[in-house]
C-alpha cells in the first residue's frame, strides 16, 4: 500500500472537472453516476474504457460511507482483461490511492454440473476494504457478490444475456451495471438490447458515442498530446482517413455505430395486420386545384360542413375524460398530410378512432381542420411535422395552444433512432391499434432499416397523382411521441375565430359542388 487510509476525498465530480477526460468520457461517467444501468453503444478505440477504469478505480478506493463498493470487470477474452486491470492500477497511482499492486489469482467458480473450475483473474485491493476484480465473461462469476458490474465488449461474450441476468440481479442491493461495447451484427444480443433500451423495454440509459463525435471532442488533439506530436487540422483528416481505409467495410459499424446486415423491412407484414382493427375508418379527402381560388369565407364554411358531418360523429364516441394525443405528418401538393388521433385506454393501450388523410388541401384549410380536431378533442398533446411547409402550421397551431402541448418535430436520423423503437414496441405490446386499410399497412411495411435506424426510404409509391411516401408510418410515430411525453392538459373548446367554426351561417349549401375531386 503506497498509503495507509482509505480514499474518500478525490470525487467523481473532480476527475472530470478538469481536461483529463474528453467531453464524451466525461458524459459516460455521468451517466453511471446518474443510473443504476447504463449500456454504452461506442466507436473502437476511442478511450471509453480507459475512462471507465478510472470510474472503477473510485468506485473501490472510497470508504463505504462514501459510497464505495466492489468493482468487477469482465472481459471476453484474457488480454483485454489484464489490459482493463492495468490501465486502473496507473489511474490508482495518479490518484495516489491507497491500493496495492495488480494480484494474479485463480478464482474458483462451481459449474452447472456441480464442478470446480478454475479462472485465470486480476484483483486490486485497496485500504478502502474494497477491490477490484477483473476476469473473463462466466455469469456464475458473480453469484453472491455485490457491487459494481462492467460487462466489456458485450457483444462479443459468448453467454451475454445469461450474463447480464446475473449482472442485474446485484441491483437489489444497491449495484450498479455498465454494459459496453462496439456492434457486432444487428441480431446480436447487445444490439437487440440497446434497441430494446430505445424501444422503452428496458429502463436502462442508453449513451451513444461515434467516432466522428470522438473526433469533435478532441480525439485526434489527444492522439497527438500522447505521442508527442504537432496537431494541425491536415494531420487529423489525414489520420482520420487512414483509419477509416483500415476498417473499410467494416467501418459503419466499427466506427459508427452501425451494426452490419441491417437492411430490410422494420415491420413484418404479419405484426401489423394483427394490430389492424376494421372498425377504424380512413377517412380521405382530396380537394380540386380551384378550391384554393374560392373566396375564404367559402372554403372555410365547405369545410366546416364537411368536419361536423364526417369528423364530428367520430369524436362523439370519445370519452370526455380520456387522455387524447395527435400526430400529423404534412405534405401540401406532392405528399399527403395525415391526421392521426390516440385516445388513452386502460393499461395505456392507445386507441386509434379515426385517421384522417388530406391530399392537396391549401395551407389555411389545414390550419382549419387540424385546429377544428384539436379544440374538440380537448387534445393534450400533438407532435406535428416542422419541416419545410410544415413548419409555419406547427409554429401558429404551438402558439395557439402552447409549448407543453404542441412539439414541432424536426425529423431527422436521431429523432427516428430514439422514437422508431419506441413505435415498433407499441405495435408488438399491443399497445396501440391500427385501420384494416391497405395504404397505412403499406406505409408500415415499408419502413426499411437504412444505416442501422428504420425510416421511410427515398423512393415513393402509389401512381401520379395518388403517391405516398409513408407519409402514416410517420404520423402513427409522432402521435405516439405526444402520447408519451407531452401533457399540456386538456384544450378547452371554443368555437371562437371564423378559421375554427361558423356555426350558424346560412348560406347556400350547394356550394359544395366546389368540391368536385374529393374522395
Amino acid at each position: 500500500m503506497r498509503r495507509s487510509e482509505p480514499h474518500d476525498e478525490v470525487s467523481k465530480a473532480e476527475v472530470m472537472g478538469g481536461d483529463v477526460l474528453l467531453r464524451y468520457q466525461r458524459e459516460l461517467l455521468e451517466a453511471t453516476s446518474q443510473h443504476h444501468v447504463v449500456v454504452c453503444e461506442k466507436s473502437r478505440r476511442i478511450g471509453a474504457t480507459w475512462a471507465i477504469a478510472a470510474d472503477a478505480v473510485l468506485a473501490a478506493s472510497l470508504t463505504r460511507a462514501a459510497g464505495g463498493q466492489d468493482v468487477f470487470y469482465i472481459g471476453y477474452n484474457l488480454d483485454m482483461t489484464r489490459e482493463f486491470v492495468d490501465t486502473c492500477a496507473m489511474w490508482a497511482r495518479s490518484f495516489q490511492l491507497a491500493a496495492n499492486e495488480v494480484q494474479e489469482f485463480i478464482f474458483t467458480e462451481t459449474d452447472e454440473r456441480g464442478a470446480d473450475r478454475a479462472i485465470q483473474a486480476f484483483r486490486i485491493r485497496f485500504a478502502s476494504g474494497f477491490e477490484l476484480v477483473a476476469l473473463c465473461s462466466r455469469p456464475r462469476a458473480l453469484r453472491g457478490r455485490q457491487g459494481y458490474v462492467i460487462i466489456d465488449e458485450a457483444a462479443f461474450h459468448d453467454q451475454l444475456e445469461e450474463l447480464l441476468k446475473a449482472a442485474l440481479a446485484l441491483l437489489i442491493w444497491g449495484g450498479r451495471v455498465l454494459v459496453i461495447s462496439t456492434h457486432d451484427g444487428v441480431d446480436n444480443p447487445f444490439a437487440l438490447l440497446v434497441d430494446d433500451c430505445r424501444a422503452g423495454r428496458r429502463p436502462f440509459k442508453v449513451v451513444r458515442t461515434t467516432f466522428a463525435e470522438a473526433l469533435a471532442d478532441g480525439l485526434y488533439r489527444r492522439v497527438c498530446l500522447v505521442r508527442g506530436m504537432e496537431w494541425t487540422e491536415h494531420g487529423e483528416r489525414q489520420w482520420t482517413e487512414e483509419i477509416r481505409s483500415v476498417y473499410g467495410d467494416a467501418a459503419t459499424e466499427e466506427l459508427d455505430c452501425i451494426p452490419r446486415a441491417s437492411g430490410g423491412r422494420y415491420l413484418t407484414r404479419a405484426l401489423l395486420e394483427a394490430r389492424a382493427t376494421a372498425d377504424i375508418p380512413v377517412i380521405r379527402w382530396q380537394l380540386a386545384d380551384t378550391f384554393v381560388d374560392l373566396p375564404e369565407f367559402e372554403r372555410t364554411k365547405l369545410i366546416g360542413d364537411r368536419l361536423r358531418e364526417e369528423i364530428a360523429p367520430l369524436l362523439a364516441l370519445v370519452d370526455e375524460q380520456a387522455r387524447t394525443a395527435l400526430g400529423q405528418d404534412f405534405g401540401r401538393s406532392g405528399d399527403l398530410s395525415v391526421i392521426w388521433p390516440l385516445v388513452e385506454r386502460p393499461g395505456l393501450q392507445r386507441h386509434t378512432p379515426f385517421v384522417l388523410e388530406l391530399r392537396n388541401v391549401p395551407f389555411s384549410t389545414q390550419r382549419q381542420i387540424l385546429w377544428w380536431i384539436c379544440d374538440r378533442l380537448r387534445i393534450r398533446g400533438a407532435a406535428l411535422d416542422a419541416r419545410g411547409n410544415g413548419q409555419q402550421l406547427a409554429e401558429e397551431t404551438r402558439q395557439r395552444y402552447g409549448a407543453g402541448t404542441i412539439a414541432e418535430v424536426m425529423l431527422s436520423e436521431p429523432w427516428y433512432r430514439e422514437h422508431m423503437p419506441r413505435m415498433k414496441a407499441a405495435l408488438e405490446d399491443s399497445a396501440v391499434d391500427l385501420p384494416r386499410d391497405a395504404s397505412i399497412i403499406d406505409d408500415l411495411r415499408g419502413l426499411e432499416v437504412v444505416r442501422g435506424v428504420a425510416r421511410v426510404p427515398d423512393k415513393h409509391t402509389g401512381s401520379r397523382g395518388a403517391q405516398r411516401h409513408g407519409d402514416a408510418a410517420i404520423t402513427l410515430v409522432l402521435a405516439l411521441f405526444a402520447a408519451a411525453t407531452l401533457d399540456g392538459g386538456p384544450v378547452e373548446y371554443s368555437t371562437a375565430g371564423g378559421l375554427v367554426s361558423l356555426e350558424g351561417y346560412a348560406g347556400d349549401l350547394s356550394q359544395r359542388s366546389n368540391l368536385t375531386g374529393w374522395i
